[in-house]
């Protein structure tokens, strides 16, 4: 019987467990190491109707998904990672202890989400700045991390930077050493400044990463090929979001992604 006009419509729920089941094995979240553990970081509620997606795990983010009244966050930084204590004091006291009061779950994907060749940081980018040809490259703990492609018809240096800021929301930090017009471009999101030496071996026209170091500009110009830092942050929005808009369609959850911007 349909809802009568007017009357709100009950919001879809999935069980808590059916969930990260379903994206543990769709971001293949076990497969290979990382630097903290993905999936499910702390547990709430066993049902899911809200879920918010953001890129780091951080107490603004977890204030803003609560007044939501988010039952889970999905980010790709996580709140465990191998260099710090387990101890649960200070900061990570705080984080973890407002997540467990209120009951939400926390779920983490990191070089899952940065290697997933659908909703993956680099995928989506690579797509979405006109790149065919998709080819992994890079690693990280013995995996391909980022992807390299070919532009169907080749463009300018002032264009790449032209879509790279569209896409990203920002201005990239650019040393365009390399040739014109551009044929290929490698991507890999965060802060992959050492993969530079990977897409030069490869003998691609440009390379694209979050963060830069001194050493790359002088390295850049000498090996002829564009740099793009374009944000630690804003080169890992798109895989979330992806994310998000793929539990929405598959599961009809209401997923909102909250941006907590950070200039890195």
């Amino acid at each position: 019987m349909p809802d009568a006009p007017g009357k709100p419509r009950e919001p879809h729920a999935i069980d808590r467990d059916h969930l990260v089941r379903y994206l543990d094995e769709y971001l293949a979240a076990h497969d290979g190491k990382d630097y903290g553990p993905n999936g499910l970081q702390v547990q709430g509620r066993g049902q899911i109707r809200k879920v918010v997606t953001g890129v780091s795990a951080c107490l603004e983010l977890f204030h803003k998904a609560r007044e939501r009244d988010a039952d889970a966050i999905i980010v790709h930084h996580g709140i465990f990672w191998d260099w710090q204590s387990p101890r649960l004091t200070g900061m990570h006291y705080d984080r973890v202890a407002e997540l467990i009061y209120h009951g939400v779950n926390l779920l983490a994907y990191h070089l899952p989400l940065d290697r997933h060749d659908k909703v993956g940081n680099n995928a989506v980018a690579a797509r979405a700045l006109g790149l065919d040809d998709l080819q992994p490259f890079g690693d990280a703990y013995g995996l391909p991390v980022g992807f390299h492609g070919r532009f169907p018809e080749p463009i300018s240096p002032d264009e790449l930077i032209t879509r790279a800021r569209n896409f990203y929301g920002r201005e990239p930090l650019a040393f365009p050493a390399g040739p014109d017009p551009v044929e290929t471009l490698g991507i890999i999101s965060g802060g992959a400044q050492k993969e530079l030496t990977t897409a030069i071996d490869l003998g691609l026209d440009a390379y694209i990463t979050g963060e830069v170091s001194e050493w790359v500009m002088n390295t850049a110009r000498e090996s002829k090929i564009h740099y793009l830092a374009c944000g630690h942050y804003h080169t890992e929005k798109c895989g979330i979001q992806a994310v998000g808009d793929l539990i929405a369609e598959r599961f009809g959850l209401e997923v909102e992604f909250i941006d907590v911007p950070n200039p890195v």
